[in-house]
């Protein structure tokens, strides 16, 4: 194993990947949400639908930055994580 630290390249890159992965991730659980009826958003208050929703986002979100991160370690290689 390499105890070199990762470039700051790899770094920006894989922070955009994460990124970008979290805001689709969220939006496509936020349509999924709103195609099941359950609002996010809605102006009903923080009900159980909407509690939902939220949870979709959130899952859709997670959802988006893990696989970024796969996507990314199998295009670049893992990075070595050192101190």
């Amino acid at each position: 194993m390499s105890s070199a630290a990762p470039s700051s390249r790899q770094l920006l890159l894989l922070g955009l990947a994460q990124s970008g992965g979290f805001l689709v991730g969220a939006v496509l659980g936020r349509f999924a949400g709103l195609w099941l009826g359950l609002d996010a958003f809605g102006t009903e208050g923080y009900g159980t639908r909407a509690m939902l929703g939220i949870a979709l986002v959130g899952i859709g979100g997670g959802g988006g930055v893990q696989l970024a991160r796969w996507a990314f370690a199998r295009r670049y290689g893992p990075l070595q994580r050192g101190m």
